[in-house]
């Protein structure tokens, strides 16, 4: 498994892990297509400091002095990916973590893919409307044809 995003624009399967269990069926789902179509996959997960405001509301001033979240993210990452396949990983798949937004790191990786594969947590209703939704601005706004995989949504059987 590598971990640079190093295969050709047109042809890989962008899909986004949070470590839920929907972008864990996510990761299925863009195994499958990617070996349905000989793409590739590219696992992403972003990441985002958080601002002295919310820090602040949590009571503490600063961030910790040895605190690096781009490895917690990359570790997270690894783990989902551990979970989904096991020690050995699809040959086809990469793996990367960027620092920014899930949505703007995803439409950013995404440009030029063959596709973007995203899971839904299923808030839905008001409850979406109030939480915002990388899934609903992947699908506006990407560049590539996108599939939201909710819940549990099982592969296709030959």
């Amino acid at each position: 498994m590598s971990t640079e995003l190093t295969r050709p624009a047109d042809n890989r399967i962008v899909v986004g892990v949070d470590g839920s269990k929907s972008s864990h069926q996510a990761l299925r789902w863009a195994r499958f297509l990617a070996d349905t179509t000989g793409c590739s996959v590219q696992a992403l997960m972003a990441w985002q400091p958080l601002s002295a405001y919310s820090w602040a509301t949590m009571g503490w001033a600063a961030y910790p002095g040895d605190w690096d979240p781009a490895a917690d993210a990359h570790k997270a990452l690894t783990e989902a990916v551990e979970e989904v396949f096991g020690t050995t990983p699809p040959a086809n798949l990469t793996i990367a973590v960027r620092e920014g937004g899930a949505a703007q790191v995803l439409l950013e990786a995404g440009a030029g893919a063959r596709m973007l594969v995203v899971g839904s947590r299923g808030h839905g209703g008001f409850a979406g409307l109030l939480l915002g939704s990388v899934s609903s601005a992947c699908a506006e706004h990407a560049s590539c044809p996108v599939l939201v995989v909710h819940g549990e949504t099982p592969l296709p059987t030959p």
